[in-house]
Formats: structure tokens, sequence, C-alpha cells
């Protein structure tokens, strides 16, 4: 009898079952859903995000590898939906801190009220030595997600370390009194409650001044930047997540852009400091819109984008159409000719904060030497040569990626969903150097500070469809890469050779299936 309760009494603290403080609570719609994870300050640390309907009083996460032996309590806050029902959601965030690297962990969310289903994730390895895994890409929807199952698979498996999801979710998020958001939630949830999924918003996220996301994803520092910028590091990449729509949506003000672009540049700064560089040498960063693209329509039709070359003199697309004058006027000129006042001698007011061009992004990527870029919103798969100021950089065609001077750009918003895939212009521009419409998403490898490897998985077809390496070698040695990705014996290993200080390029091209394979090795 001593042993039977010796066991309960164990049992009820190892679980450290909390009853309610009102046991007559009626708590109808408690059962956690939409349960998702992203990375905190740290990659050893991981908040925890899920939706209750009506309020639970607390939220708990129960942990730990394999007991679930570990509890952290996080916060609530209730969400109000702009729509015309005004729904309310209870959106709870859980801190998990200083998990151990490269381990498995269980855990379940929820309350006294109710407990989601078990989930794990690991976390990733610690240092720069380790490979890291990603899926990327962009624009994918409740409908027409051809992407999904795939993604959903190669997440269960254990493929990932971390996902990027750049912009554009479930068209749109607040759709229907933002039921397509919460159904969204739902079918990512086999992937995102494993793997952090982090994002940043897209166009189709903009309602009610982006409201939905800002309140469903919890990113690095979300209690400032509301998860619309922030950057992370995982093995040997500085991962920078932007939002490109504060150049668009000028009507929610200038506040928030001015706001990324000062932490922006300090962002990039810090991470290029030598003994950083050193330690984490890819910087890739992401956001929604393009600065070039090369599709039919949409947002291709200017090579001007704001987020590229800053913001026009005050007011961009249909806010200048409508109202075509503008006139200013203020106290302190911005020229004069007097002879004895201080202000026509200063240019405080003219230059210290220009009309044109406020806010560019291009130009800090190349100062900074920002390796690769990748955005979404255009529905279909497009990267560049090394490119700034629509010139390609330090290549020609026989060897377009010899020592490059400016970054690549990706565009990968493919995934799928209701508005299908987007074409392209019949004659592709001299930056263009892929570019296909196949549904699909791109799978990212940085194997070490010397390698770092993209794939754009057609879904379709189920095989890669194109794939290319990046091989900044310093010292003489020569590489052999394994490709795993293709049949056995069909140009499965590719021998390649570096001299000090150059890069050479090597094109490889063998026939699989219905389609050219390509392996481009920088």
């Amino acid at each position: 009898m001593k042993f039977f309760i010796f066991c309960v009494l164990f049992s009820l603290s190892a679980a450290k079952i909390q009853f309610p403080a009102n046991p007559g609570y009626d708590c109808q719609y408690c059962q956690p859903e939409q349960i998702h994870i992203a990375f905190g300050s740290k990659t050893n640390e991981i908040v925890v995000t899920w939706t209750t309907f009506n309020d639970t009083h607390e939220s708990r996460v129960q942990y730990g590898e394999g007991a679930m032996n570990l509890e952290a309590q996080g916060s609530r806050h209730k969400f109000t939906d702009g729509g015309a029902l005004k729904r309310q959601m209870w959106i709870h965030r859980v801190l998990l801190p200083n998990l151990k690297f490269n381990t498995k962990y269980e855990y379940h969310a929820g309350s006294v009220y109710g407990w989601s289903e078990l989930f794990t994730f690991k976390t990733p390895p610690e240092g720069e030595n380790w490979v890291v895994r990603a899926a990327i890409y962009g624009d994918m929807g409740n409908k027409n997600a051809h992407s999904l199952s795939y993604l959903q698979d190669e997440a269960q498996r254990g493929h990932f370390d971390v996902i990027l999801h750049v912009g554009d979710f479930a068209y749109d998020m607040d759709t229907d009194n933002a039921l397509v958001g919460d159904e969204f939630m739902r079918q990512i949830q086999p992937l995102a409650a494993s793997v952090p999924y982090m994002t940043c918003p897209g166009n189709h996220e903009a309602a009610y001044n982006f409201s939905n996301y800002r309140n469903r994803f919890s990113m690095p520092d979300y209690q400032h930047a509301e998860s619309m910028f922030y950057s992370f590091d995982i093995g040997p990449v500085h991962f920078v997540s932007i939002s490109t729509e504060y150049y668009y949506f000028l009507e929610f003000g200038l506040k928030m852009l001015s706001e990324q672009f000062e932490w922006l540049q300090r962002d990039l700064s810090e991470a290029n400091r030598p003994e950083n560089r050193a330690k984490r040498p890819w910087v890739i960063i992401y956001g929604h819109r393009p600065m070039v693209c090369s599709n039919i329509g949409d947002d291709c039709w200017n090579n001007f984008l704001p987020n590229r070359v800053g913001l026009p003199v005050f007011g961009y697309g249909r806010f200048r159409a409508l109202r075509p004058w503008v006139i200013l006027y203020g106290h302190r000129p911005m020229y004069c000719s007097n002879s004895d006042d201080i202000d026509c001698s200063v240019e405080y007011t003219r230059k210290g904060l220009p009309l044109f061009g406020a806010f560019s992004l291009e130009p800090l990527l190349k100062d900074f030497g920002v390796d690769v870029v990748i955005w979404a919103h255009e529905h279909s798969y497009e990267r560049t040569w090394p490119l700034y100021d629509l010139k390609v950089h330090n290549g020609s065609l026989e060897q377009p990626y010899v020592n490059p001077g400016a970054p690549v750009h990706i565009i990968t918003g493919s995934a799928g969903c209701q508005e299908d895939t987007d074409g392209f212009k019949p004659r592709p521009p001299v930056w263009s150097a892929f570019r296909s419409s196949d549904y699909g998403y791109t799978r990212f490898k940085a194997f070490n500070d010397t390698h770092i490897y993209f794939e754009q998985v057609d879904v379709d077809l189920k095989a890669p469809l194109c794939t290319w390496l990046l091989v900044p070698l310093d010292v003489k040695k020569e590489e052999t890469i394994f490709d795993t990705t293709l049949p056995a014996g069909q140009l499965s290993v590719h021998r390649i050779m570096a001299t000090q200080d150059s890069r050479h390029t090597i094109h490889l091209t063998s026939i699989l299936n219905r389609f050219q394979w390509t392996l481009e090795v920088k």
C-alpha cells in the first residue's frame, strides 16, 4: 500500500499537474491547435506558439528528453481579427530556454483544460562546423499547395534544421474572418511543430496592418519588431529576415521602415566584423518582394523597385497616380543666398533626409558583402548571376562566377497557391541565369565555410530541377562532391579543382527523366 501511494505522489509531482483556480470555469474551446515553433534569441532556445479560442488562464509547455520532466510557462494575449465578425482567439507563447545542443526533445503544449498531441524537435549542434539544412519557399496557400505534402514528409523524416517561409501565407490569412488563416496554420503544423518555422511578411499579409501575421508568428525579438524583421545565426550562416512591404504600404507610416533600415545597417555591420565573418562567412538575406525579376507583368515591369533603389519622392504607385502634384511647405529653406544666416551654409534639410533614394537596400548588400538574397512574390523560380545595379559583376559567359563582386538573387515563390504559377518574358535579361515556372521549393545546405548548396525541387517531376554550388575556396585543394539527389549511376560524383585566390566555374549537364539537369559549381 505504501508503494502504491508513493507512485501516485511521484507521478503527480513529475507531471507538475495544476488544477484550475476556478473548477466551474466552462472552457469549451481550450484545446490547443496551430502549434508551431521558432528559434528564440539563440538556436538553443525554442519559442512554442499556439492558438485556443477561449482563455485558458495559463500557457504551459511540458518537455524533455523523452521523460517530459521539464515545464515552462509563458504568456497569452487576445487577438481580434479586423474582419466584420471581429473573431477572437488567444495566442500563446512559451519560451524553452537553455536547451542542450544537438538534442531531441519531446513536448506538448496547453493547460489544465487540454493538451496538444505529442511533438518532437531537435536542437541544432553548437558552433559553426556542421552542415545546415533548410527548406526555403514562399507563396504557399491553402488551395493548390503543391509542395505541402512533400515538405511535410521531408520535415517528418528529419531532413531540415530550419524552414524559411518567404512571405505570403494561406491566401489570405484574414480571408473569411481569418478562418482561412486558422486552416493554413493547421496545415503547416505537421512540419512547423517539429522544425523551426522562420518567416517574413508578404503583401498578402497586409490587411489590418499585418495583424494576422504579427500576432500568429513569434520570430526572434518579436517583442520589439513583432516578427517583421530579425536575424539569427545557425552553423556557418547569418540569416537576416526583412520586410519589403514597408516600401509598398506607406499608408501604415514610415516609422517602421526607418527603424528596420537603421537596424539592418547595425546588424550587417556587426555580422561583418572580422571575428564574426570568420565564424560565419555566409550572410544570406530573405524578404518577400524581389529587387529584380523577369516575369510577365506584376512588379517585374519596373527595374526601379523601391526596396532596391529606395523610396521615390513622396509616394509610390497608386498614391502618386491619384495625386500627381506634390507641394511641400516648411519653415527652413533648402537653398538661400543670404550672407548672415547659418542655414545658408549647411544642408541639414536637403541632405539629412534625402527625398529620393531613401532607405535603399541594394547598396547595403554590396557594401556588407551579402552572399545571397532570397525572395518570393513571383510564383516561379529564378536565379541571377552575381548582380548589382542591374549589371553582372566580375563574371562573363565563360566564367560567370569568378570572384563575384555582388550577391546572387534567388526567387522561390512557386510552392503553390490558388493564383497558379507565373510565366516569364520571352527573352530573359542578361542577368538572369536560370528560371522555371514549375511548382516546387528550394533545398539549401551550408556544408561549411567554403561550400553552400542550393537545389530547386520540381514537385511534379519529383526530382531536382536545378542544382548549384557556391565554392569560394581560398586554398589549393581538390574537392569531391557527392550528389545524393540523383538516381544511382547518373552523374553521381563531381571533382572540383580550385587554386588559391581564384574561383572556377564548371558546368556539368545530364539528362534526368524528362528535363535537363545542370550542376553549376562556382
